[in-house]
This record gives structure tokens, sequence and C-alpha cells, in this order.
């Protein structure tokens, strides 16, 4: 067991500081990413065409760029959503989360590419599930804390910590590097992503998620905060890697 200094927090840890549904409370950063793939219907040519004309428009996505798509236009598109939505509960089912899906929030969301980034500051009470719906673009999901990296295809789906930092890179790049990403090129990605509460025992359970590591600290802040050593933690956004404070 490592050192553990005087107010019983390990060192060169996560914490992540969120708001709870009763108080503000603290957690572990869990490590567990949880993928696989499942099989959904190719998207309309329609819908694809309105997602392009909007991308490029109206959100005028640069690289590293990750934006909402409005997910009430498209299901009128989009005769196979309750499709898709279901085929990635069903996995979720799997991994003993079953029925969660459809009790959460969910967007529609389009990135071109993705910089390295962690949610703790505005989605610390949750994790994510993404169910990505295009085609391979040669595009992975990267988590480099944890070595792990995702090819992006149609149906793959992910269930990660918020707070682990993540990435859409081009396939077998060293990190995100915003020239991989040039005008006229079609390597924008649209996905589905659910809000999974933390706080839930089949998420915390699944994630292995340890609540109120640091009580005395999250009770004395009014916003979410990622730490990382006793200070708020920040992420390299070309390679991924934590930043020293200050």
């Amino acid at each position: 067991m490592g050192r553990v200094d005087s107010n019983g927090i390990t060192p060169s840890v996560l914490v992540s500081h969120f708001c709870g549904e009763k108080h503000m409370r603290s957690r572990c950063v869990s490590g567990v990413v949880m993928a696989g793939r499942v099989i959904i219907p190719s998207l309309p040519l329609r819908l694809t065409a309105d997602w392009q004309r909007e991308i490029s428009v109206c959100l005028e996505l640069t690289p590293g760029d990750v934006e909402a798509l409005p997910l009430a236009r498209a299901r009128v598109r989009w005769p196979d959503y309750a499709k898709c939505a279901q085929a990635a509960s069903d996995w979720s089912g799997t991994l003993g989360l079953q029925g969660l899906l459809g009790a959460c929030d969910v967007a529609l969301m389009a990135c071109r590419g993705a910089r390295y980034h962690h949610d703790g500051s505005l989605y610390g009470g949750f994790a994510f599930c993404n169910l990505f719906l295009g085609e391979d673009k040669g595009l992975d999901l990267h988590f480099p804390s944890v070595g792990c990296r995702i090819p992006l295809v149609r149906g793959t789906v992910v269930i990660f910590d918020t707070c682990q930092p993540h990435a859409v890179v081009k396939r077998h790049s060293a990190g995100f590097d915003a020239a991989d990403f040039p005008p006229g090129d079609d390597c924008s990605l649209v996905f589905l992503t659910w809000e999974l509460p933390i706080e839930k025992a089949q998420v915390s359970q699944a994630l292995g998620v340890v609540f109120d590591v640091d009580p005395s600290t999250a009770c004395r802040l009014d916003e979410e905060q990622l730490w990382l050593n006793g200070a708020v933690a920040q992420v390299c956004p070309a390679s991924g890697r934590w930043l020293e404070a200050g």
C-alpha cells in the first residue's frame, strides 16, 4: 500500500469532487473502460446530409471541437433511432446496467477529432456511455492514462468515467494534432451519449468507484472540480499528460 498523508488521502491519486444528490461529495476516478461493438443500421443519407450541413454551417467545427447536434430534429429523419438506442441498452445490460440507459439523459454530439480533456468539471457525478454512429474514418478514442485505445467504427460503444482524460485522434498517432484534420477531409464523427449517474449502485459497482475519499475538501467546495495531488487537475490537450499545478 502506498504512503498516506496526514489527511488520509494517498498521494498521486485523482479525486473527483462532484455535486451528489444531496451535497458535494468526493470519489476516486475509475480506470475502467468498457468497450464493445453492437450491430446498428447504417444511417439514412438524408440524415447524414443534414448533419454535415449542421456541422459545417451552424457549428463550424474546427479540429478538436465537440458540440451538440439537435437530437429531436434528427429523430424525425431517423427511423432506426430506437434500434440504435436499444442496441446500446442491451449491451450495457450485459455489464450489469440493465434498464439504466432508458432512464438517463441522452444527447447527440458531433466532433472533428477531440483534444485531450476530462469532463470532471461539469460531469463529475456521471459516467458516459457513447455510441458511435458513422463509418470508420480512421480515428481512435484514446485514454492515455490507462493505456486504452479504441477504433471508432459504426456501433462502437464505450462506458467510461468522465474524469478520465480522453481524446479522439488519428489512428496510430502519438497524440492530438489539428493538422490531422485538414479542411475538406471527411473526418467528423457523430455519436449518442448517455449520462449515467455515478451514485447509482449499478454504475459505481461496474466502474469500481469508491465514494467519500476526501469529504473534508468536498464540503468546502461549491463547484465540481477534479483534483490531482491537492490541486485542480489539468490535462495537456496535445498529449493527454497531466500538467503540474501552477
